[in-house]
């Protein structure tokens, strides 16, 4: 009798993952064009938008990604999150989307927590995001599991609702961004009192500003004295530490932003200019090293006083 309750709890298992997959594969096309509006509005460090040639590539290659997508996202987010749903569903009853929402941003939890530890993501942004995307194959799954389609009707089905998605996101971020709603990123303006201070950065990267124009470097990435990006040997940048000079850079244009150039009495590296990234509230410094479309980005945060 164990046995059989267990064969049925596995049969309901892979009815359900399979009714997952082409839900979650109609999400992703959209939920990717809502995180590419969202760094639209955020600082690109100088290295550009992907913009249209990004949305056509996506186009051109989702038919192909999305079934392995949305079996890699069914296993690991609406799979646990059915067999955290269906325990309490026998116990309390109640409708079993709702269990399945919990159970969604149970695992969401779960993931974001893991995302935090392995990748340093803040864990509200990370557990919302998961959650966000648990919400549809929760309210579709029951559906879809219920509906007499064959193979091909499910897919074709879920292409339907992946363009319909899809359509409704783009419109709705056009028109966001018509109405200012989404508004583009803008540099902080730091004078030279808020740039003199203790900058830090990745792997021990220091950097000391006095308000006498004088610097200190620790660890520091620096631009290096070889610029031949075809050499087999070359890199990115340098790193040096040592004494130096330092004032602000105003910019010349948009594409130049404010920042500071740095000079280093050593032999390692040249004069590096640093541009200004940030908030008003939590600046930092950036360089980009190397081939501006596929080069190194470093960046150095303000040290609290």
């Amino acid at each position: 009798m164990g046995w059989e309750k267990t064969r049925e709890r596995v049969r309901v298992a892979r009815s359900d993952l399979a009714a997952a997959i082409p839900v979650n594969a109609a999400q992703l096309p959209a939920a990717w064009l809502l995180w590419w509006i969202w760094t639209s509005s955020q600082d690109q460090y100088g290295t550009g938008y992907i913009g249209a040639l990004g949305i056509a590539c996506l186009l051109v290659f989702a038919p192909l990604l999305l079934p392995f997508l949305g079996l890699l996202l069914s296993a690991v987010l609406t799979l646990p999150a059915i067999v955290l749903a269906r325990p309490a569903l026998r116990r309390f009853g109640g409708p079993e989307w709702a269990w399945r929402v919990i159970g969604a941003a149970a695992t969401a939890l779960g993931w974001g927590a893991v995302t935090t530890a392995l990748f340093g993501r803040p864990f509200v942004t990370a557990a919302s995001v998961l959650t966000a995307l648990g919400l549809l194959p929760a309210r579709g799954i029951a559906y879809v599991r219920t509906r007499p389609w064959s193979v091909w009707g499910v897919w074709w089905r879920s292409a339907l609702a992946c363009a319909g998605l899809f359509a409704l996101t783009l419109g709705g971020g056009l028109a966001a961004s018509a109405a200012g709603l989404i508004p583009q990123y803008e540099p902080p303006e730091l004078t030279r009192a808020q740039l003199t201070g203790v900058w830090r950065g990745d792997d021990g990267a220091e950097l000391r500003l006095t308000p006498d124009g004088r610097a200190a470097a620790r660890r520091l990435p620096t631009e290096p004295t070889d610029d031949d990006w075809s050499a087999p040997d070359y890199k990115d940048y340098v790193v040096c530490a040592g004494s130096g000079t330092w004032k602000p850079d105003p910019g010349t244009d948009d594409t130049d932003r404010a920042g500071i150039l740095l000079h280093l009495d050593t032999d390692c590296g040249l004069d590096t200019r640093w541009s200004v990234s940030g908030t008003e509230s939590a600046p930092q410094l950036y360089v980009l090293f190397g081939d501006p479309d596929a080069g190194t980005l470093r960046t150095l945060d303000r040290a609290g006083d």
